[in-house]
Formats: C-alpha cells, structure tokens, sequence
C-alpha cells in the first residue's frame, strides 16, 4: 500500500512547498503546513508531534472542543509558544522517536509524527471517510505515550486518557454523516 504520509524535502525552498497525499482534509492539509513552516522558522529539519498539536489547536475548532474548555487551551498554547521560542531549543536537531515506530527515510518528518500522520488516516479508513481529519490526527498524537505532544499535553496538565475519550467519543458521533460533520 502506498505511502499516505505528506512528503517534505529538508532542502526544499519555501515553506508553503508541499505534497501532500489524497488521505489528508483540506484542513488537515493546513495544519501540515502550519507545522512545516513552524519547523522551518525554528530551524529544524523535522516536523514533530509538538508542531503538529501546535498547529491544530490554532486551526481547529473541533479539536479545541475535545479539551476542558478554553482555559486548558490557552494553557496548552501559552506552553506550546514558550517551547517554540525557547524551551524547544533542547529539541532542535534531535530526532523524535520513542521507538515505537520504525525511522523514516524521507526527511522532513520525526518517526513518531510520521506515524501519527499514518494512524489518523488509518482511523478515517476505519471510520468510513477517505480523509483524515483534525480528530483523527489528535487521537494518533495522543496514542504515543513517548510522543513531544503528549509530553507538551502532560506539562501543561492535561489528562491525556481522558482526552482520548472525547476524541473517541467526538469521532463515533461522526460515523454515518455525510458531511463528514462539517
């Protein structure tokens, strides 16, 4: 089966360069390219799971609703944008893998996103839709427990399991629509 994870080039130009996949939602899409021009800007040669949260929350109203409302989302943005001008810098250059995923050959993304990016398509697969959407790519990032998300998650106090049950819960009250919830 063909790859459904975006592709990215370390030595690509610029940072609205993308390739993405027909697996992914237009909004998805968007969230891949806030995450690449995140890692771009910082200067590191991936994309991890921090960036990926990062950017869905900014993008995403059906994400920021599985949280306990919008003081733990400010919260969780407060720390993400610390990490990003500061205490990531421990990051930059490493690569993201707890080992539960086997290591990439295209660059531009860590293992564990890499992998997250396959699970939410897998889980859409398994719903009935042909595109991951923001839920999906959550539940993925959230399923890792060695993942920088769900590191990012836990400082910032969030109950990572039962995160994952809203998101469930959130994703099951989708199957059958057509709209895809939208």
């Amino acid at each position: 089966m063909p790859s459904r994870i975006p592709q990215q080039s370390a030595a690509e130009s610029g940072p609205n360069r993308t390739e993405l996949d027909g697996g992914l939602s237009a909004e998805l899409a968007s969230v891949v390219s806030g995450a690449r021009r995140r890692a771009l800007r910082d200067g590191d040669r991936q994309i991890d799971t921090a960036r990926l949260l990062h950017s869905l929350l900014e993008s995403d109203p059906e994400v920021r609703a599985a949280f306990e409302g919008a003081g733990q989302v400010a919260r969780l943005l407060g720390y993400l944008v610390q990490r990003s001008i500061g205490y990531g810098l421990r990051w930059q250059s490493s690569v993201e893998d707890s080992g539960a995923v086997p290591v990439v050959a295209e660059a531009g993304w860590s293992p564990v996103a890499a992998g997250a990016m396959e699970l939410a398509y897998e889980r859409a697969v398994l719903r009935g839709d042909e595109q991951a959407r923001g839920l999906d790519l959550l539940a993925a990032l959230v399923a890792d427990p060695q993942s920088r998300a769900v590191e990012v998650l836990g400082r910032a106090g969030v109950d990572t399991p039962a995160l994952l049950e809203r998101v469930e819960a959130a994703c099951k009250g989708r199957v059958g629509r057509v709209d895809g919830g939208r």
